[in-house]
């Protein structure tokens, strides 16, 4: 089960659970489509894995498996 992070690790943008901008790499390491489309070029600064689209939740099990509220955020991430 994805944990669904809130914000993006890079510049803390806010990406809750239902968002549509929210790019992963396969650990799970959250990017806001911004970051991921432009300084990273769908490369996760963490593990050098692909960014992807974060797929979304079944409405009906928010309640059963709510998203993460820990937030991660790297000022520095994918910087030279």
């Amino acid at each position: 089960m994805l944990e669904m992070r809130p914000n993006c690790e890079c510049c803390d943008a806010a990406l809750p659970a239902d968002s549509e901008r929210a790019y992963i790499c396969s650990f799970e390491c959250t990017f806001c489509a911004s970051c991921a489309n432009g300084h990273l070029h769908e490369t996760c600064p963490n593990c050098g894995g692909t960014l992807r689209l974060r797929p979304s939740r079944a409405m009906h099990l928010w309640e059963q498996f709510p998203a993460s509220t820990e937030h991660i955020h790297k000022p520095d991430c994918g910087q030279a």
